[in-house]
């Protein structure tokens, strides 16, 4: 038979609503009384009925994070940074489950995995990754997160633009500086001399994908604004996966239209280029450079090793999970932005003096 509350309480000595303190967190206890009921927890083997704490405090320590793909580095990393952010920062603080929700970057999966959290009365919800662009679904996510928020469970949107809200909500928005990485990691290029670069963009109608093109095609037109005519016959939108990478490299040897250097969607694209870079005898960086955006942990072991842009996302991980606990108040106006930084390596150099490939 399960252990009850009642009977941690008077294993402790204490009221049954002092034992419930301890176990909700964010009260303040007596060291001596916590002591006594965490002892007492520990010798009874009590397990707190989840379900049951949940509909009492109205939310639940149950934090749900909705990424593209766990299996992602860049999902990964952000993912896990968060939950070991969430443990319990002091012995008044409160112990978190993180629940990681796959949506495969489908609008319908975001949702519906919302609508599922706020079934189980989540005590907080992190969305993470690029949004998509689109009226409708913009619409039913923030009608979705407003009803949420209002009900006091708070929101974080970690790596995409804020959504039309109400003001006053528990809700903030932790975005990083994709386009001022991707125009710094262009003006590298050019510095180097390259003026025909090839540009693999990610899906077409997402907001990482706009933002890091956008930020590439500024800085050619800045540098020279008879680059811009440049732009279309050199970009081709592809997935995030190095295979999609691959065939984008191979469709731009296709085209037949010259370029010194590749700027890719992220690393992993990134790698695909190379790939189909060297098996068409192209040789990194003394033909072609190649540069990608993240900066996650492979890029220095490829060969050469990948110059591309820095995206914090150890520290948007923690920060997210500060705001989302309450630990960190949130930010005026509900918006933080990280800094990214262009991190130069050997796969990007000097254009051949021979001129551009293929």
């Amino acid at each position: 038979m399960a252990v009850t509350l009642a009977e941690v309480a008077a294993r402790a000595g204490v009221s049954p609503a002092t034992v419930s303190r301890v176990l909700n967190g964010g009260y303040p206890v007596a060291g001596g009384t916590r002591t006594r009921v965490e002892q007492a927890i520990e010798d009874l083997g009590y397990v707190a009925n989840g379900p049951a704490r949940a509909l009492a405090a109205a939310t639940s320590d149950l934090v749900g994070v909705l990424v593209h793909d766990v299996a992602d580095s860049f999902f990964g990393i952000l993912a896990g940074s968060l939950q070991s952010a969430l443990a319990p920062a002091g012995p008044s603080d409160a112990r978190r489950l993180a629940v990681v929700c796959n949506t495969q970057g489908a609008p319908e999966a975001e949702l519906a995995y919302l609508a599922l959290l706020e079934g189980q009365r989540a005590g907080g919800v992190v969305l993470t990754g690029g949004a998509a662009e689109d009226p409708g679904h913009t619409a039913a996510l923030a009608a979705r997160v407003t009803r949420m928020a209002a009900g006091g469970v708070p929101v974080i949107l970690c790596g995409r633009p804020p959504l039309p809200l109400p003001d006053e909500l528990p809700v903030a928005t932790v975005m990083f500086d994709d386009r001022g990485g991707a125009f710094r990691l262009a003006e590298h290029l050019l510095a180097l001399g390259h003026r025909r670069i090839a540009y693999i963009a990610g899906p077409p109608g997402l907001s990482t994908t706009r933002e890091r093109l956008a930020g590439h095609r500024a800085a050619l037109a800045r540098h020279d604004p008879g680059l811009a005519g440049t732009c279309a016959p050199l970009t081709v939108h592809a997935g995030f996966e190095r295979a999609a990478g691959y065939d984008a490299t191979r469709e731009l040897l296709r085209r037949g239209e010259p370029f010194t250097a590749v700027a890719a969607a992220n690393d992993t694209v990134a790698t695909g280029a190379a790939a189909a870079l060297r098996d068409a005898g192209i040789r990194i960086p003394e033909e072609v450079s190649v540069a990608g955006f993240d900066d996650l942990p492979f890029c220095v072991d490829t060969a050469p090793a990948l110059t591309t842009v820095r995206v914090p996302l150890r520290e948007a991980g923690a920060l997210a999970a500060q705001l989302v606990t309450g630990r960190r108040p949130l930010p005026p106006g509900g918006l933080t932005t990280l800094p990214t930084e262009l991190m130069v390596r050997g796969s990007t150099g000097p254009p051949p003096a021979g001129g551009s490939r293929p």
